[in-house]
Formats: C-alpha cells, structure tokens, sequence
C-alpha cells in the first residue's frame, strides 16, 4: 500500500484533482467528508460541538450550520483551534479504518485539508499539493462559491502560507491551468505514483 497525502489551499482544486485520481483508480480518504459525517446528527461529535460554541451553531434541524460556525472559527484561531480539537481525532480515527480495509496493493490517497498545519507530512509516503497562486483561490472562491471577498481571505489567511504548503511538497500539481492540463498532469502523476507502489518498499520518501 502506498500512502498519499493530498493537499492545497481553499479555491486551490484539490477536489478536482482527487477526482481525477480517484478515475486513475487511487482509494480516496476525504478528511472533509469524514469530517462531516463526525458532526451528522445525533454523533457524540455534533454534541462536542454544540457544548462548545452553544445552541446557534445549530441549524432548525438539528443539524450544524456550518456557515455560522465557520463565520465564528475562521475569524478566531483560537476557536478554530478548539473546533479542531474536537473534530480532528474523530477524522483520524476514521480515516484509520478506511485505509486498513483498502487491499494491500492500493494507492490510498488521504485528501487532507489542514495537512500542512497539523504537520502530518511524516504520516505519508508521499505528500502532493495542489497548488495555485492566491489571486486564482480568492476568484474562485468569490466567483464560484459565493463567498463575500472578505469571507475568502479569512479562510485564506487561516491556513498555512503558499510557500509553508510548498515546503512539504514531494510532487506540486499546479492548478493555475486549463482543465485538460490539469488532467495530463494528474496522470503523470498517477503513473508515478504505480509505479512507486509497486517497486519500492513504502515509508521511504523520494
């Protein structure tokens, strides 16, 4: 089994490329849905929450109002950092049991958000980031996700630096490209990954 940690800022296109590695035939592991399904209703980790940032952070439904608790966190590292602090073993414990039921020759590719500013590069094989310049996150997440621009700068400036995500990089995917680019590169990349699962000895980082 080859472990990949997948990465890259909000608006950068990891979820673009997960997708397309996924249809090369990588077991994707996505830290954000997981995170998800840890806060779903009725879970020990939406009550976590609940006692943490009180009832508002509730929808009518029951269910979290994730635009209202991301208005609170993503303005506030400290209470980002108690989000993750609830949040954070839950996905990892989850995603723990995904990859241990993956078949023993797959590409397990983690798609982690937050890699960077956990410092969970050590845990992988490999780390991709997918990487775009800053102007290019800030467009798609206005344009695109309906984002306020100050909204998107606030969850920019909450995450590591460009450079900080670079840094750990052992393969970058730029995602400054038009779409059929991108899908080259992916493959590329996809055979590197193959062949790297099939011929070296998994732990050691090229």
């Amino acid at each position: 089994m080859l472990k990949v940690g997948l990465t890259g800022g909000i608006g950068a296109g990891k979820s673009e490329v997960s997708r397309l590695l996924v249809e090369c035939g990588a077991v994707l592991i996505d830290a954000d849905r997981i995170a998800r399904e840890v806060v779903a209703p009725g879970t020990p980790g939406l009550a976590a929450v609940a006692d943490a940032f009180g009832p508002e952070v509730l929808a009518a439904d029951g269910s979290l109002d994730r635009p209202r608790l991301g208005a609170v966190v993503f303005a506030d590292p400290e209470r980002l950092a108690v989000l993750n602090a609830i949040v954070h073993p839950l996905v990892g414990a989850r995603s723990r049991e995904l990859e241990e039921a993956a078949a023993e020759d797959a590409v397990v590719v983690h798609d982690v958000p937050l890699l960077t500013e956990n410092g969970l590069a050590p845990l992988y094989d490999l780390v991709i980031v997918v990487d775009a310049r800053p102007e290019t996150q800030l467009d798609r997440l206005v344009r695109l996700r309906g984002m306020t621009e100050e909204d998107a700068r606030a969850r920019m400036a909450a995450q590591a630096t460009r450079e900080q995500r670079l840094e750990i990089a052992d393969i970058v995917i730029d995602n400054d490209v038009p779409l059929e680019r991108l899908q080259d590169r992916v493959r590329e990349v996809w055979a590197r990954l193959t062949d790297r699962a099939h011929s070296a000895p998994a732990g050691d980082r090229e």
